[in-house]
Order: structure tokens, then sequence, then C-alpha cells
């Protein structure tokens, strides 16, 4: 009877209406797409929803890539919007990553009219078979009534326990079905606080090592959680190294931040790993990257006590059998661990400033050999833009060994400012540059590309200059494939094959989307390059020359 009431109080609004109006509901600012027939009713509804800036990417792999690193900036899920059949498959790289970097996204994909299903109709998938391993949720609506239940559970679904994506089928027909009903908001998630007798067990565990060390990994880490690790980690003296591409947690000029276990990690970090007695992974998953193709932590049961802390109860126990298993989230277990002071002073301070040490050694450390003359050298790059860039800047990149050197060289200093995908794919760095300026239009933002990275989604300049977003893109040239390149040479020395890489002019390809261009060949031009590239105005893009055969900061292909 409450709920007849309930639908007597509310016009009757098509299923595209309907999902819109629960879009404004759950507080969505931003919708990437592209545009498709099959979800007509929806752009339709936004038409008379200003408030909700749509933004219409090039590529539907653009667009994604941009709702993905939305979400990793703010926390609450990205949107995105494709057609069915060809734009999914393109989108399904988005949800990939948001699925293996835990980042709370929704891909809204048009679907078929619900009679046309079985039929292989044009563009027909079946979603729940096609994303059902990469997604947290695969669900299509065939109902227009039960839309607002449906978008509250996708809400709540993506930002739940190990955040993720959730994709959501709109069959056209239902989008155009009217039902009477109102929206509603995902059910708020309350802190779990961490047991008092778990924070007694860690503590003991702390107080009673030798040589203990904090892994910190994992998405959505809240400036409350980021205060509580630091207060956490200085009152135990705790050294603590980051998880892949998780550098941005710690600020890294912090003397207990010591390294960061990915590409290009530093032996001597790697060692102490191995040495330590008590391991705390906060937040992380331990993958294979941070654990070197599980060989520096070798599963199922470490030869040190391993604490475990992560918000999906599911990932403990997955590859390693800890010590203690703990299912919440790192701020919730931080909140408690930060009121437990040590009743004295740690007994491996000397141990924790020789790791910073290991550090500063590690990033102080000249190429080996340099380049060759008339390319030019990342290193110097790297540190120069450490040195000039302001706190709050945003990097971004994708993958390839051009991003070593700035795993190494760069000291992230805020949370949410390192953009990058931890399942390796190629072309990211271009989108989510085009989400972190439309996102944080006040911050300096700086895109890292290879050649092949850049080329995945070059299009997305004209995206960028369409809606204002401003941010200079460095393209490191090697005119290959460089990381599959490395792998060739490793395993069949001198026979290339399919690793090469032709582009176009890419300055002239910069300035015909209406962005800035340069050509930077020698190292010693790039300051000057990237200050006017800066101070453009818009997207700027500097093409960096550099040496194919240096392929990381310390090794060239022979």
């Amino acid at each position: 009877m409450q709920q007849d009431k309930q639908n007597d109080a509310v016009e009757p609004r098509t299923g595209g209406r309907l999902i819109v109006e629960s879009l404004r509901q759950h507080g969505v600012d931003r919708v990437y797409c592209v545009p498709g027939e099959s979800y007509l009713e929806v752009l339709d509804a936004l038409h008379d929803v200003p408030e909700i800036e749509l933004v219409v990417a090039k590529h539907e792999g653009g667009a994604a890539n941009m709702a993905e690193a939305d979400g990793k900036l703010t926390g609450r899920p990205g949107i995105c919007m494709v057609t069915r059949g060809p734009g999914a498959t393109h989108a399904s790289i988005g949800v990939h990553i948001a699925q293996q970097d835990s980042t709370p996204m929704i891909l809204f994909v048009g679907q078929i009219a619900r009679s046309h299903v079985g039929r292989e109709a044009f563009q027909e998938v079946d979603y729940q078979a096609m994303f059902g391993g990469l997604a947290k949720w695969v669900v299509e609506i065939t109902d227009a009534a039960r839309v607002p239940e449906i978008m509250a559970r996708a809400f709540h679904t993506a930002v739940s326990g190990r955040p993720g994506p959730v994709v959501v089928s709109l069959p056209e027909d239902m989008l155009v079905d009217k039902a009477a009903v109102p929206v509603c908001a995902a059910t708020p998630m309350q802190p779990v606080a961490m047991a008092e007798e778990t924070t007694r067990q860690i503590v003991e565990a702390l107080s009673a090592a030798k040589k203990p060390m904090l892994l910190i990994g994992g998405p959505d880490w809240s400036d409350k959680a980021v205060q509580d690790l630091s207060a956490f980690a200085k009152a135990w003296d705790l050294p603590v190294a980051c998880a892949f591409r998780r550098q941005d947690v710690l600020d890294n000029r912090d003397p207990q931040f010591v390294g960061h276990l990915s590409l290009g990690m530093n032996p001597a970090l790697a060692a102490r790993v191995r040495d330590a007695d008590l391991l705390i992974a906060l937040g992380t998953r331990l993958g294979d990257i941070v654990t070197d193709a599980y060989t520096l932590l070798q599963p199922p049961k470490l030869p040190q006590k391993l604490i475990h802390i992560h918000a999906e109860a599911n990932e403990l126990g997955r590859v390693y059998q800890a010590d203690i298993a703990v299912p919440v989230s790192a701020g919730d277990a931080l909140a408690s661990l930060a009121a437990h002071k040590p009743a004295a002073a740690p007994a491996w301070s000397e141990w924790r400033k020789a790791a910073r040490q290991d550090l500063d050694a590690f990033r102080a450390m000249a190429n080996a050999p340099l380049p060759a003359e008339g390319y030019v050298d990342m290193t110097p790059v790297v540190r120069h833009l450490n040195d000039v860039l302001p706190d709050d800047s945003i990097l971004t990149n994708g993958a390839g060994n051009y991003s070593v050197w700035l795993h190494r060289f760069y000291e992230y200093r805020h949370p949410r400012t390192q953009l990058a995908p931890t399942c390796g794919a190629m072309g990211y760095g271009l989108p989510a540059a085009v989400a972190a300026s439309l996102r944080r239009p006040e911050s300096t933002v700086v895109c890292f590309a290879g050649d092949g990275c850049f080329l995945m989604y070059p299009q997305e300049i004209v995206t960028a200059v369409e809606y204002g977003a401003k941010f200079v893109v460095l393209v490191v040239n090697n005119g290959m494939y460089g990381t599959i390149r490395m792998h060739q040479e490793r395993e069949h020395p001198g026979r290339v094959s399919g690793t090469r890489l032709k582009g176009p002019d890419y300055v002239a390809m910069a300035k015909s989307c209406g962005g800035y261009g340069e050509l930077v060949e020698r190292t010693e031009d790039f300051a000057a390059a990237f200050e006017r590239a800066a101070a453009s105005g818009t997207v700027a893009l500097l093409e960096l020359r550099v040496d194919p055969a240096q392929i990381t900061p310390a090794k060239r292909l022979s």
C-alpha cells in the first residue's frame, strides 16, 4: 500500500529519464561517452540536465579510460556510456583496468530490443557472458520500473568492499517504456571499526618485531587515511614501501618512505623485504608485480609473519596465508592503529634509516651508460619535473619502459596524483590526462606516453581541446615498442620482428588538433620547451627523441 502511495506521487517517466534522474540522485556531474542510437532516450534526457556534463570522446576506449581515471580521482564511480556491440567491445579495456586497479566505475551499454534477444540481431552481444569475468556485477535492466532499484545497487556495488566496475545493459525498448516510480540513492555505508582484539594483536606483533615493514597500496586513500598512515608510520618509525603504481599514497619525501615495489624496483629494497621479519600489507592485494612474479614473496606461506589488511574478505587468503587477516579498509584499520604508540623507542630505527638511504642512493644513481649523443636523456627530464612541478601536480601514464624513469626519479607528494594502470594497459595516459584536467582544472597535469602508447588514442587531443582540458603530453619517441623489443632481444637477440614503429609527425598532429606542439632533440632544450608548453594555455605536446638503445635508466638493449 505504501509503495502504491509513492507511485501515485510521481509522474510516469521513461526508463531513459529514470536513468538520468538516478545519476543526478547519486551526485554524478560528468558522463564520458560516445553516442549511439541504442541509448538515444538517455542522451535526450541528459539534454535537460545541464548540471551533468556530457563529454563526448572520439573512441569508446578513450571514453572508458577517462571514466576509470575519474573514478580514481574522486573515489566515486566514473561514468561511461557506449552503444551496443562494437561500442561495448571497444570500452571493455576500461572495465579491465577498473577491475585490476580496484576503481569504482559504471559502464552503461545500449542493448538491442528485448524481443530480439537470442536471434543474433544487429550488434547483439550477451553482456553477462562478455563482462562476467571482468566486472563486479553485470546486469540488464528489462523493466523500467526497476531502474531506481538497480541503479542504487550498481552504485553500491561499485564502491563497496574492493571497489570495481559494474556493467549495466540498457535495452533500447526498455528505455522508452514509462514507469511511475521514485528514484532512490544507494545505502550509505558506515565506517567499520577494527576490533580492539585485532588491534592489540597487531600492536603486539609490532612490539616483538626486529625488522618490520609496511607495504601499502590499494585504491581510494582518503585524506584522513593518509594522515593516519603518516602518524602511525612516524610513531613506530616504520619503513613504508608502496605497491605498483600506488606511489602517491605517502609523500615520497617522507623519511618513512623507502621506495616502490614495481617495475624497476630497487634491488636493495627487494632484499630488505626478504630480510623483514614482519610484513604488514595494508590495502594492497600483493599481486605479481609487487612480489616480482611471486618470487620476492613466495606463496602460500611466508617465512615472515604476515598481517594482511584488505577491505574485501575474499582477497584475504586468495594467494597468501596471513598470520592475521583483517577484512577492513586501510582507512578503517589506520583509524584504530594510529591511536596506539610504542611503549619504547622502536629497535629498528637504524634499519629504517638504512632503507631510506638505499632509496636516496638509487635515485641519485646516474645512467649507466648515458644515451648516445643527440638524444634526450630521460633522467634529467624527470628530475627537472620533480624540481619544478607543484606538489599537487597529476602525472598520468600508460604502459611501457619509459614509465620506469617516472617510477624511479619522480617524488609523488599527494594522494590521487598518480594515474597509471596497474594492469599495464597501453594508451591510458592521454585519456586519463583529459579526465584529470577536467576534474582538477587548478592542478598541473602532465601525461607521459611512449610513441606506441600515445598512438592508441591520439585523437583524444581533439576531445581535450573541445572541452577545455589543459595539460602537457610528453611523447617519448624511440621508434619502437620498447618493452616488447627488450624482451625480444633477451629471448631472440638480433631477430627484430613486429616491434619497429613508424610514427607520424607528432608535432604536426598536435597542432592539427588545435593544440601546441614542439620537437625536443637535446636534453638541454627540455626545460625551456616544457615552460613554453605549460604556458601555451591548451593541450601541449612535446615530442622527445630518445635513444632506442637506452631501454631503462641503467640498461641498454645490448
